[in-house]
């Protein structure tokens, strides 16, 4: 689906910041799309950005309201519903990432009939996806992945983007999880799409492009993981990355939600060429991205020169250190 900003973040009457992650995490990476934010009575969460009516939104060029909340369960508080129609009526098109339906909630679907608005449920993508080919495509691919789930794998994709275009590379973000599609306009859901046609999605996601131009692809899970190994196997094989990037969080011993212990960083570099491989028979490892927030910065300077060192590539915490050594790596790999 394709997302279009500006954007209005709504962030509810959440009680804490974590709990307006998926907003926050917008106005981070995409702060000139974020006009404003509405907060209702009560919200203990702030993106740092004007407070604006709808209304007002409306005035300044906003043309979607993102649910930028989250809370357990993902379902939509009936008492936010209100602020929804509002924002249809107005003419703004509205995006969740919740696992609720926009339409499924009648008030909702009649305001989007009447102001002719669209609803955006990013968790359920309204593209019906081919089968994935693996037939080789112009353009060239990065993907991250994981020696675990949530290890920054999307924040690390988003600073290879930031950085190559600063290089004045053409670089894209390609989003495959909900708040990455927010980010950057377009994508889907990978992990809500039926498993035969996960490659294939991603296909779509990073299609072919010119020969100079490069797709960032944001990982998903890892391919040691039991739970999500699958969606981490097709999402390698549709995006058929010339170079991946480990992303690593050094303080884990076993997988976030199992107890399977942590894959070392080479069990994931051997395992993705091995696999990656099929469609793609000259992918390479061109760096290692480490989580090192637990860490001080002495330990993490000495840690990343020790991956460095054993692994032959660079080494670098992406938000702490920025990505100027992969991205250095991946010029000189072409």
């Amino acid at each position: 689906m394709v997302i279009e900003p500006p954007y209005l973040i709504f962030l509810g009457d959440v009680p804490d910041a974590l709990a307006a992650k998926t907003g926050l995490g917008i106005v981070d990476w995409r702060p000139e799309w974020c006009i404003g934010q509405l907060r209702l009575e009560g919200c203990k969460a702030d993106a740092g950005i004007p407070d604006l009516s709808i209304a007002e939104a409306k005035e300044k060029g906003v043309q979607t309201m993102v649910v930028g909340a989250v809370n357990a369960g993902g379902v939509l508080p009936d008492h936010w519903v209100a602020s929804i129609v509002e924002a249809l009526e107005a003419g703004l098109n509205v995006a969740t990432g919740l696992h609720t339906r926009l339409a499924s909630i009648p008030e909702i679907a009649e305001a989007a009939a009447r102001g002719g608005a669209g609803l955006h449920d990013v968790r359920f993508s309204d593209v019906r996806f081919a089968t994935g080919k693996g037939t080789k495509r112009p353009g060239k691919r990065v993907l991250t992945v994981g020696t675990d789930c949530s290890v920054g794998k999307k924040y690390t994709a988003l600073a290879l983007e930031k950085e190559m275009r600063n290089r004045g590379w053409n670089a894209d973000f390609r989003a495959t999880g909900q708040t990455g599609v927010f980010i950057s306009g377009r994508g889907a859901a990978i992990d809500a799409v039926a498993a035969d046609f996960i490659s294939g999605a991603v296909e779509w996601i990073a299609p072919a492009a010119e020969p100079d131009h490069w797709d960032l692809v944001e990982g998903q899970g890892s391919l040691f993981h039991p739970s999500f190994a699958g969606v981490s196997l097709g999402l390698l094989h549709g995006a058929q990355p010339d170079y991946f990037i480990v992303c690593h969080e050094p303080t884990r011993t076993t997988m976030r939600g199992v107890g399977h212990p942590l894959p070392s960083i080479q069990d994931v570099i051997d395992l993705t060429v091995t696999c990656g491989r099929l469609t793609n028979p000259d992918i390479a490892c061109a760096g290692i991205a480490v989580n090192t927030q637990k860490l001080s910065e002495e330990d993490a300077r000495t840690l990343l020169e020790e991956l460095s060192a054993t692994y032959g590539v660079p080494a670098t915490d992406p938000i702490r250190f920025g990505v100027a050594s992969l991205v250095d790596r991946i010029a000189e790999l072409g």
